[in-house]
């Protein structure tokens, strides 16, 4: 029996719906059903064959999801995916990876004070 995820997400979804109701008691408004489907998808079950899971297991999963668990996954997959220099021309990033710094450093003056 091949179950298809449209339709474990569906027997999931209440669920689903209390964990974005958790979410947004700690004020996390913007996290909705499908991010913790995919979250649970790609992090807690990423090791498994979901259509051979039991429901109970999924639920139990979904429910002892904590915001802090998923809050720092979604963090470390933004790290991994951005590209920081992207809004860098090519001149912009050879002067960030230009090791001469003496060269862009201030110069100080220091005079000695005349109070004693």
């Amino acid at each position: 029996m091949s179950v298809k995820y449209e339709e474990l997400f569906e027997l999931v979804r209440p669920a689903l719906e209390s964990k974005v109701a958790e979410f947004k008691v700690y004020n996390y408004n913007s996290v909705t059903e499908g991010d913790i489907w995919n979250y649970c998808i790609n992090k807690k079950w990423r090791k498994r064959d979901i259509q051979e899971m039991r429901v109970s297991e999924m639920v139990n999963d979904i429910l002892e999801t904590s915001p802090a668990q998923y809050m720092t996954h979604t963090q470390i997959e933004d790290f991994r995916t951005s590209n920081w220099f992207s809004e860098l021309n090519q001149g912009e990033l050879r002067d960030l990876m230009n090791t001469n710094v003496k060269a862009s450093m201030p110069k100080f003056v220091f005079v000695k004070s005349s109070e004693s």
